[in-house]
């Protein structure tokens, strides 16, 4: 895949960087070029774990609404989360997703090539309101998706003993 030149984001969105740095590239395995973060890791927390890094994510996205993401790339983005956070839920296949899948880093990535590209909006206060209201949405239906999951999993325990 090629990568864009590195530009700087603007100085109110270095700490989206840091968070997405932190969930899906922290560490190095020693010998190798993989490289994975505390994501991977909390998802090993049923529900727990799937709903924090969820939850980061969401708040990693409306902060890029807020500061000029246009809107498409924010759908964009909101498309990332939700895969991550779907597949992830799934046991032992998840869990290996997300280790190659870096929802929150291809977003910081998208973001930058929308500032090369000067697509770039200004504020986007309002499109914030709809955004939260989606990212709500979305949440809810990863709730209710890892309750059903659960939900499956015990009736198909209580019946097989």
């Amino acid at each position: 895949m090629n990568t864009p030149p590195q530009v700087p984001l603007d100085d109110r969105l270095k700490w989206v960087e840091s968070v997405a740095s932190l969930l899906d590239n922290q560490f190095k395995v020693p010998g190798t070029n993989f490289r994975f973060g505390v994501d991977p890791i909390l998802n090993l927390i049923p529900v727990v774990g799937s709903l924090s890094t969820f939850a980061m994510s969401g708040v990693m996205v409306m902060t890029m609404a807020r500061h000029g993401a246009s809107g498409a790339l924010v759908v964009r983005m909101l498309f990332n989360i939700l895969l991550d956070a779907v597949v992830g839920a799934i046991p032992v296949l998840g869990w290996l997703f997300d280790f190659g899948f870096k929802a929150n880093q291809r977003n910081v990535e998208m973001l930058r090539r929308h500032y090369v590209e000067g697509k770039y909006q200004g504020r986007g206060t309002g499109f914030v309101v709809g955004v939260l209201l989606v990212f709500l949405v979305l949440f809810g239906l990863v709730l209710y998706g890892i309750w059903q999951l659960f939900a499956f999993g015990w009736e198909w325990v209580s019946t097989a003993f």
